[in-house]
């Protein structure tokens, strides 16, 4: 086992990692840029080291930076949480050169799923269902417009180095190609670097679910369940369940089989998630695998009881996963991100000194955050506070349990995203279950919060 784990993140990932770690009996060291100096995972590491200043290429994702830090400190391995350096497969290169482990899979791995093109094709051979789409990526507007046609209308086209939604637009008809055609390409190379582009059929009424997977070093792979991702902006998840409404022991038997294929295709190793779309008729499509753990990873935590961080090092120090991991589901849980942004004013960054906080408690509520009263949002990096998850026997109870929580979630100084989702705990589509990632296009969340204030 590692004696000593240098954590290359900060926020809440930092700290979640950080226990577990000292509940494993090892040492930990945080790394932390000028602008997190009053962090959280700066007081509670065993040891801290300043990286650089706000900016994230000067701090978290300057590489060199870490890695004299993980020699001066003697650190053994890195565990890059999510975001930032955690799906770089020339870090975890580097690791590997240094002779530090990275905790996570090895760098062809993540090079196997990080493109999506390739990805695609590996998932294929190895007989995961995709996404009917175009063969590779599209060079010019005429192959575009022969590919759509043989796709069929609607097409999603999208960024082969994309994420987050970026390089992304659907197109209805051919009247709308061209112009979502140079669109998607110049975003895709502002955002990433690489203006490749490839299309796919638009699937109507999708649900966004994932598999939670484990591969170990030695050809293992178990899946632990789904999660339910689809409450969505801009393709930017905003809550997470498990297990899903939508998803029945057929189907979650098939699509748990699918993803293990995925992980034994590439001799995956360490946690990571497979994620599908799903359509009404329930046919599932690989879309994307994550090779990391996951911002709504507590949702599989809680009702698996089972700690991930804690399985994602025992892999990277050599354990074998235990045979099937997977549990029946006994409980539900719900997560709700809490994001320092304006709901008002279309979900605006909302940094700033936090003058009063009160984090919500009792049985089946669980916090994870950083944050505490006097602590300053800084601008410069992901707007996430906290994550609230709860836990129940039925999702009808989950659901009351999460508003009576938010309910008593208090901060002060900064916007947050708390009337967003207290409200959408009494949306009557959500409640029902019987919703798609296209749930918010719908639900006219600004008026409905503008009702909950003349209510109070």
């Amino acid at each position: 086992m590692f004696k000593k784990i240098l954590i290359a993140n900060r926020g809440e990932i930092a700290l979640r990692i950080i226990r577990t770690c000292k509940e494993m009996g090892i040492s930990t060291v945080a790394v932390y840029s000028t602008a997190d100096r009053d962090s959280l995972h700066v007081r509670f590491a065993d040891e801290a080291v300043c990286i650089g200043p706000p900016k994230s290429k000067d701090s978290y994702l300057n590489m060199q930076n870490i890695m004299a830090v993980a020699e001066l400190t003697n650190a053994d391995a890195i565990h890059p949480g999510y975001g930032f350096l955690a799906e770089n497969a020339e870090f975890s290169d580097l690791c590997a050169q240094y002779n530090i482990k990275f905790i996570g899979p090895r760098g062809h791995m993540i090079r196997a799923m990080g493109d999506k093109i390739t990805a695609k094709e590996t998932m294929l051979k190895a007989g995961v269902p995709c996404i009917p789409g175009s063969d590779g990526l599209v060079a010019d507007l005429s192959e575009a417009k022969t590919t759509a046609a043989k796709i069929g209308y609607p097409i999603i086209i999208k960024a082969t180095a994309g994420g987050g939604g970026k390089g992304m637009r659907i197109v209805w008809d051919e009247a709308g190609l061209e112009k979502a055609y140079t669109m998607a390409r110049t975003e895709a190379g502002a955002s990433f670097g690489n203006d490749g582009v490839y299309m796919e059929k638009f699937i109507e009424e999708p649900r966004h679910i994932e598999i939670q997977v484990a591969g170990d070093q030695y050809g293992e792979a178990c899946h632990l369940s789904e999660r339910d991702c689809s409450v969505q902006r801009r393709h930017q998840k905003l809550v997470e369940e498990a297990p899903s409404p939508f998803v029945d022991d057929e189907l979650r038997e098939a699509m748990g089989a699918a993803a293990v294929k995925a992980v034994k295709a590439i001799q995956y190793e360490s946690v990571g998630t497979v994620e599908f779309l799903v359509d009404k008729h329930r046919n599932f499509y690989f879309m994307e695998m994550n090779t990391r753990i996951q911002v709504e990873h507590p949702v599989t935590e809680e009702v698996m009881d089972f700690d991930l961080i804690k399985e994602q090092i025992m892999i990277a120090a050599g354990t074998a996963i235990s045979g099937m991991l997977y549990f029946p589901h006994k409980m539900h849980a719900i997560e709700c991100r809490i994001n320092a942004e304006d709901p008002m004013n279309n979900f605006a960054p909302s940094p700033g000194k936090i003058t009063a906080l009160h984090t919500p408690k009792g049985y089946g509520v669980r916090v994870d955050t950083h944050i505490y009263a006097g602590y300053t949002v800084p601008p410069f990096y992901d707007s996430l506070l906290a994550k609230v998850i709860c836990r129940a026997k039925t999702r009808e109870e989950c659901i009351v349990k999460m508003k009576r929580a938010l309910e008593e979630f208090v901060i002060e100084g900064v916007k947050t995203t708390i009337p967003f989702h207290l409200v959408l705990m009494d949306n009557e589509e959500f409640r029902s279950g019987k919703f798609d990632t296209g749930l918010l296009e719908r639900f006219d969340y600004v008026q409905a919060i503008k009702e909950s204030i003349v209510e109070i």
